[in-house]
């Protein structure tokens, strides 16, 4: 019954079958075919979605979007210039700080890409910079998006582990810091080669002003992380205060959205929450599925008697997660993967929060390997580049987000993983 379950499954993404109905289709057959009571399919599937911890799904996909459409990411660009634009090749470096600063608004990769892209593309190419390595430099940036706080794959991964998502919040700084330092060595050694001119030149005052600007954006990631590691609220509270902070300050501070935009944001975050959620839901009857055949544990027993040593075990299951990601986007993956490996890993002694910020940077590196490419996709939109040229670009950016997740994996307490 399992492999009629996962032949059926791909056999409805080979035929462009959404992903949620992929998973429930096949599912769905395979349970009848087995005999189980179709009834458990709804329990699970409410089961699956009655998580207070997935509240904050829909509330940092619309500060996200506020964030993202208004004036913030034009004053973050403008900060991240006035620091580290007087280097040559500067507004590379910025393309990847001003991710970063953006990673810690809006939760995710599409949005961080979209935001960044839209304020530095015109100027990148008014500059003279090769416009499918700067476009492929500002996808590669938002793969950061998912893995510093907040983070929607995170919540995601907490729910299905039951694990805590401050303490995964907490972990996910340097991982994150890791990936912006890794891109930002390979942006300049490239600037250096092609002779890329030299950007905003150093002043003070200039910093001190761009960071007045900028300060509402920057206070938002104050405002959320400050909350939850204070313990003054919770994940999905502090969700709730960033949209009503987004709000006022895209309303009564830059006043650069009105209400009829703001309507407009709203359905599209409810669009994207509705599909988030359906994936979760079909997914939920999934792992039960397969935890009540013991798939897991077959599978960890399969690969355990490969090999007893835990370096090359979880080399191999860095491969999986990097190829699941070539194919399937980064919340369905994240969602099939996550009770399928974390039995294995467990059993290798690997604690659950050190093994999500493994699957989350693996998978966030799917965000730029075709087809399944949401970076790409957004970053081929904003520059009109064709996709092909884009992804050559990306070759170099690729390889260095791999090996920050290497070091991920193999190397936790440098990247100030603690484990508790």
């Amino acid at each position: 019954m399992t492999l009629l379950l996962f032949g059926l499954f791909f056999l409805f993404m080979l035929l462009g079958v959404p992903i949620a109905f992929a998973i429930g289709a096949s599912t769905l057959y395979a349970l009848y075919q087995s005999g189980v009571p179709l009834m458990v399919v709804t329990q699970q599937m409410f089961q699956g979605i009655n998580s207070f911890a997935l509240v904050a799904i829909p509330m940092f996909i619309l500060a996200g979007d506020l964030m993202a459409q208004g004036k913030v990411s034009e004053k973050l660009v403008s900060f991240a210039d006035s620091l580290v634009g007087f280097m040559r090749g500067g507004l590379s470096v910025v393309s990847v700080m001003a991710g970063m600063f953006f990673a810690a608004i809006s939760g995710s990769g599409a949005a961080t890409t979209a935001a960044v892209g839209s304020s530095l593309v015109p100027e990148l190419k008014r500059k003279g910079y090769d416009p499918a390595s700067a476009a492929s430099l500002i996808a590669a940036s938002g793969t950061i998006g998912v893995v510093i706080p907040p983070s929607v794959p995170m919540i995601i991964y907490a729910v299905i582990a039951q694990q805590s998502v401050s303490k995964l919040f907490l972990n996910g700084f340097l991982p994150g810091l890791a990936m912006g330092l890794g891109l930002m060595a390979i942006a300049i050694a490239q600037a250096y080669k092609r002779q890329y001119p030299k950007g905003t030149p150093l002043a003070l005052a200039t910093i001190w002003t761009t960071f007045k600007d900028a300060s509402w954006g920057l206070m938002t990631p104050v405002i959320i992380l400050g909350g939850i590691f204070s313990g003054i609220f919770t994940p999905s509270e502090a969700a709730v205060v960033a949209v009503n902070y987004a709000m006022l300050v895209s309303l009564f501070v830059y006043r650069d959205l009105n209400l009829p935009q703001i309507y407009k944001l709203l359905i599209r975050s409810a669009m994207t929450t509705a599909v988030i959620m359906l994936v979760i839901a079909m997914s939920a009857v999934l792992s039960w599925t397969l935890s009540s055949w013991q798939v897991p544990g077959a599978i960890a027993q399969a690969v355990l008697s490969l090999s007893t040593n835990p370096y090359v075990i979880m080399l191999l299951i860095v491969g999986i997660i990097l190829l699941t990601g070539v194919f399937i986007e980064t919340a369905s993956a994240l969602i099939i993967l996550t009770p399928v490996l974390l039995p294995l890993v467990l059993q290798l002694g690997i604690d659950p929060i050190h093994f999500g910020l493994i699957i989350v940077v693996g998978l966030s590196i799917g965000m730029i390997t075709p087809p399944v490419a949401i970076n790409l996709y957004v970053a081929s939109s904003i520059t009109q580049l064709p996709l092909e040229r884009i992804t050559r670009a990306i070759i170099p950016y690729l390889l260095g987000l791999i090996g920050v997740l290497l070091l991920v994996v193999y190397v936790p307490i440098m990247l100030g993983w603690s484990g508790n």
